[in-house]
């Protein structure tokens, strides 16, 4: 099983050295970041002439040419996760509303495939990194990061936010494939731990098995793998602990670790024995956080607890945790190896030890 990490704040804009000798230092396999189509970090700053080309002028790919070299440099595998619209790609929307042409985001992932193929010359004349791991979109169930959630159709309200997924995995895993290079593994899903199902609520979101089955009726064709944040609910809960069911004694509307079972028989079902990655899971510590936090010496068990959980399930084949460092901010996350002001925790030693 892959042992690494997601933290984009760290990875990005921290002193790169610094950051990646850190996760050297740990025995970090594989990190996680979004590679933005749109918004604030997005590569695509103005509508391509050709889409497909990865030297477009429309395209400014500094910040991932960056992070590819300083993985590449420190013998990390890098996984580059497609999210976020351009306001030129539907029709001046916010980046977590879908494409109107779901060929611009096709294109794009062709580009960036294209790009770090192992064989491509950035602008420096030095040669780019391979990435090989990709994933499409980040936690679509959430309207954080996909809208609309639900719309009313004929009647009828309707899961759209697992139809534009359906699109958006389709066109990320045809536009990375088409490359054509060996190795190449497109996940999809990237599903968040939780969901109301709630149309007509003030925040409606999709539970994680409901969006999938949705998603697979709405033509989500394939994928390498099936990537889940299973993230705890409380902090009364273990990584053992399960969700409890429905009123009605249905499954539960949440997938946390405790559980993934249900999730991977999901999977199954729908689209055979196909690996699962975990591209999120952290616990928040207190102190910082006193609303969601638990214990230092907390976070260090939950965190080998986990991590044997997920090793334990043969499916299982990738598992990151969040973050690194906490966040500055307590309206952030505090689920970091290290406190914002560089004192390590307890669940320093215990990520070490995992790979070592």
């Amino acid at each position: 099983m892959l042992i690494g990490i997601y933290d984009e704040g760290a990875t990005f804009f921290d002193d790169g050295t610094q950051t990646f000798t850190r996760y050297q230092a740990l025995g970090v396999k594989v990190i996680r970041v979004n590679l933005y189509w749109g918004g604030r970090l997005g590569v695509a700053k103005t509508r391509p002439f050709d889409a497909a080309d990865p030297r477009d002028a429309g395209y400014d790919w500094s910040l991932y040419d960056r992070v590819a070299q300083f993985a590449s440099a420190y013998g990390i595998k890098l996984l580059f996760s497609i999210t976020g619209t351009p306001r030129w790609a539907n029709a001046g929307g916010s980046p977590n509303r879908p494409p109107t042409n779901f060929a611009d985001l096709r294109n794009f992932a062709y580009a960036a495939a294209a790009r770090y193929s192992g064989s491509y010359a950035g602008v420096d004349g030095r040669t780019l990194p391979a990435v090989r791991l990709w994933a499409a979109w980040n936690e679509p169930n959430n309207p954080s990061f996909l809208r609309p959630q639900y719309v009313r159709r004929g009647g009828k309200w309707v899961i759209q936010s697992a139809i534009d997924y359906a699109k958006i995995c389709n066109a990320v895993y045809n536009g990375v494939h088409a490359t054509m290079f060996a190795g190449e593994q497109v996940a999809c899903g990237v599903t968040g731990p939780r969901g109301n199902n709630a149309p007509t609520g003030a925040r409606p979101s999709v539970a994680p098995i409901t969006f999938l089955d949705a998603a697979k009726k709405a033509g989500m064709k394939t994928f390498d793998a099936y990537a889940h944040n299973p993230y705890y609910g409380s902090p009364i809960e273990t990584p053992a602990t399960k969700p409890p069911p429905t009123k009605g004694g249905g499954l539960p509307t949440a997938v946390t670790l405790g559980n993934i079972g249900d999730l991977i028989s999901e999977v199954t079902r729908l689209y055979g024995r196909k690996p699962v990655w975990i591209t999120e899971y952290g616990y928040q510590t207190k102190p910082p956080d006193t609303h969601f936090g638990v214990s230092w010496a907390a976070q260090a068990r939950y965190l080998t607890q986990a991590f044997g959980i997920a090793r334990k399930n043969p499916r299982i084949s990738m598992m990151l945790w969040f973050l690194v460092r906490d966040e500055p901010l307590l309206s952030g996350w505090q689920s970091g190896l290290i406190t914002a002001d560089g004192r390590r925790k307890p669940s320093f030693e215990a990520f070490r030890k995992l790979t070592h």
